[in-house]
């Protein structure tokens, strides 16, 4: 996410704003301490955002996942005994 400093945002707010509208956020830094941040009003609150179980049911993991390559991880780590 892109960082700029109070004038240079008063200087081209136009632009930044519609890149904002465009899915661009940006912040607004005074003295290079981010002081807020511009996101387009139809952007998803934070809250609202699902990360965990955004693949549910698009993918499967064998039972054996904790064992899986076994043999081949040991001879790695100890060659072919």
């Amino acid at each position: 996410m892109q960082t700029y400093n109070i004038h240079e945002a008063k200087t081209h707010l136009s632009r930044l704003i519609e890149k904002a509208f465009k899915g661009e956020p940006f912040v607004i830094a005074k003295a290079g301490k981010p002081m807020v941040k511009v996101i387009p009003l139809d952007a998803p609150e934070p809250s609202q955002m699902k990360r965990f179980g955004f693949m549910a049911g698009q993918i499967t993991i064998p039972d054996d996942f904790d064992r899986m390559a076994d043999t081949e991880i040991v001879n790695m780590f100890e060659g072919d005994l």
